[in-house]
């Protein structure tokens, strides 16, 4: 059922007042849940109100004023929600942290957004708050959601959510205006939020967004997409991850509906067939991740089952797609669908937890075109969308019955899009960033003189209006012959396979193009396991010449796809290595949302990729690596390099 048109939520303009509204209209429906100790713990709208006022009145005690920023550190926990719209009740900027980013991170973001207060859901993120002080001095008051492990800190910076409160309760006793006068000061274009980049290409930057561009490109998407406050949404990602913000926090306060908070990352997959999600967002890697336990399940399986299933999911990429799209399809088809629903697809969608899905998304990173074809041929409605934490998350959106597995689909409504002269792609957007904190002349190379954003994308639109993305503008290159090489597209199709987790493809003025990869250890190692094949760990599991040759099969059929692109068919890879070490975050090998940061990696690598381009059979290196506990170490191994098996490049219909 669909809000009245003519409610309070749908005329407010800012976040506090969308908090009131939905107080208001739908109080006593759920608006978070969150799952402890095995049980689910519901908060109406009503309660969620009451507490946001409680802890808003409590920040205003330890001095948080309109303009300063508040860090947020942890995974989504309904208090850390609270804890930002109680920030953005004051005029304050909430800033969301990565929970699993170490101290020294932190100071960095810490310093830069000059914050003095910080909420955090545990002791692991207060250890580090308190590490990361000694370069923060500002940083005056720590408050935290979950007491366990901190009796015995006597700290006087640090304080609980519930004295918080406590304190909240007595400053509303004694000035009982403050909250109301508060939230009316606030304005749709005052900063709402500050998210931090990736950091891809260096330091992180501080990406400033107004109520306005949030909420206006919210409720865009809920128009085009007929949200009500009925979804159901699992939060299992990072909330400082603009994505994961967006879809958790920003549409939860836009449409009203229920947002649900996972007991833990290791009980995602349980706590999702719980709820069954109607509105799911998931970005590549972990499309790939749920991808690989399927395949995984399947190699264990009997015979009978494993030949109905490859023979179910061969009928179901040749139909299940045009079946979903409502398209014609023979009466056969459609009847040995509807069998291999019953047996294959339902009980596969159930075992996700995507049996309710009604509208799922997958951003953050291009999705290989086999990875996106398999879900969508079970019969769950995934699409993709295209934007970036400057825009608001939403640029583009596939519109259901216009979805293809090489567009990102068209603008969403309010949105302009054109490609410059030398292919790249700009947007001009209600959802635009109002700047990057501090840095106002990464602002201004960022924006052209006539207001157009730069994305750093690569890209056409077609000529339906779809926008089509070839990879990071930065990363796009050629070959030394002059042929296109686009090394996300190659390592998206090598990540299509479960046995392999990460790829980092390299050719762009050299000769041919080769890769490394990671294997996937649980995949890798199911497999090993079957064979009868001992392994010590990672390290050994990689170097072992029949993992190598299970790597050189899967290279081998990415080859011959690529064969048969006219464009691409000479960026085959000619030769490629199996690291012995995972690329990792805590290595700066990877962002905090697990996007490759190539250009380190080719310096930290450059003798592997010497290595590679030298035809060479084999390179040793020392990698230096930090561990969970904060201390450094070396991994050292030799590497067997491999050539892969090239094919004759086809004529065929190049893809763009």
């Amino acid at each position: 059922m669909s809000r009245p048109e003519s409610t309070a939520a749908t005329l407010a303009d800012t976040f506090p007042a969308l908090l009131l509204a939905h107080a208001r209209e739908r109080g006593d429906r759920p608006a978070l849940r969150e799952k402890d100790l095995g049980i689910w713990q519901t908060y109406t709208w009503s309660q969620v109100a009451r507490e946001v006022e409680r802890m808003a009145l409590g920040l205003a005690t330890l001095g948080v004023e309109p303009g300063q920023h508040v860090a947020v550190v942890g995974e989504n926990r309904p208090r850390l929600y609270m804890a930002m719209m109680a920030a953005q009740a004051l005029g304050a900027i909430p800033v969301p942290l990565y929970q699993d980013a170490v101290a020294q991170e932190m100071g960095f973001v810490l310093q830069d957004a000059d914050v003095g207060v910080a909420v955090v859901e545990d002791q692991e993120q207060v250890d580090k708050l308190l590490e990361a002080r000694a370069q923060c001095p500002q940083l005056r008051s720590i408050i935290y959601d979950d007491p366990r492990g901190l009796r015995h800190y006597d700290d006087p910076a640090l304080l609980s959510c519930d004295a918080l409160a406590e304190r909240g309760d007595a400053h509303g006793a004694a000035h009982p205006d403050a909250y109301a006068s508060a939230i009316a000061r606030v304005q749709p274009q005052d900063p709402a939020a500050m998210f931090y980049t990736s950091g891809t290409t260096g330091k992180p930057k501080g990406v400033v967004l107004t109520h306005h561009a949030l909420i206006d490109r919210a409720r865009a998407v809920e128009r085009m997409e007929s949200l009500t406050d009925r979804e159901d949404v699992l939060a299992y990602l990072p909330p400082a991850w603009i994505g994961q913000n967006m879809f958790s926090y920003t549409q939860l306060l836009v449409t009203g509906f229920t947002v649900n908070h996972p007991e833990s990352p290791e009980t995602v997959a349980i706590d999702m067939r719980d709820i069954g999600p109607t509105y799911y967002f998931a970005p590549p890697r972990v499309l790939e991740g749920l991808l690989t336990q399927v395949l995984i399940r399947m190699e264990d399986a009997g015979w009978v089952k494993r030949q109905l299933f490859r023979r179910c999911m061969a009928l179901a990429r040749r139909v299940g797609t045009r079946i979903l799209d409502g398209e014609d399809v023979g009466a056969l088809d459609r009847l040995m669908y509807g069998l291999g629903n019953v047996l294959i697809y339902g009980p596969l969608r159930n075992a996700l937890g995507m049996s309710r899905v009604r509208i799922a998304y997958t951003a953050g990173e291009a999705i290989g075109p086999d990875l996106f074809v398999f879900y969508r041929s079970l019969g769950i409605n995934l699409k993709q969308l295209y934007g970036s934490t400057e825009t608001s998350v939403f640029v583009c959106v596939q519109a259901d019955g216009q979805v293809r597995a090489d567009t990102v689909g068209p603008p969403v409504a309010g949105v302009e899009i054109q490609v410059s002269e030398a292919g790249e792609v700009l947007v001009k957007s209600p959802g635009l960033f109002k700047e990057y904190h501090r840095n106002p002349q990464a602002t201004r190379e960022t924006m052209t003189e006539d207001g157009w954003f730069r994305t750093g994308d690569a890209g056409f639109l077609d000529e339906d209006g779809q926008l089509k993305i070839i990879d990071r503008a930065k990363d796009v290159g050629k070959l030394a012959d002059g042929s296109l090489f686009a090394p996300k597209y190659i390592e998206n199709k090598l990540k299509f396979f479960p046995y392999i987790k990460e790829a980092v493809a390299f050719g762009a003025d050299r000769e041919i193009a080769c890769a490394f990869v990671n294997i996937d250890l649980e995949a890798v190692g199911n497999w090993a396991e079957r064979r009868g094949l001992p392994y010590a760990g990672y390290a050994d599991l990689a170097g072992k010449k029949e993992v190598i040759d299970l790597i050189a099969e899967c290279v081998d059929q990415v080859n011959a796809d690529l064969a048969g692109d006219a464009k691409l068919g000479s960026s085959q890879l000619r030769r490629f290595l199996v690291l012995h070490k995972e690329l990792d975050p805590d290595d700066d090998e990877l962002t905090r949302t697990r996007k490759v940061r190539r250009g380190f990696i080719a310096q930290k690598y450059a003798v592997l990729i010497d290595a590679l381009f030298a035809g060479q059979a084999s390179q040793y290196i020392e990698t230096e690596v930090k561990f969970e506990d904060g201390r450094s170490g070396k991994i050292a191994a030799t590497l067997t390099i491999r050539e892969a098996t090239v094919h004759p490049v086809r004529a065929a219909e190049a893809i763009a």
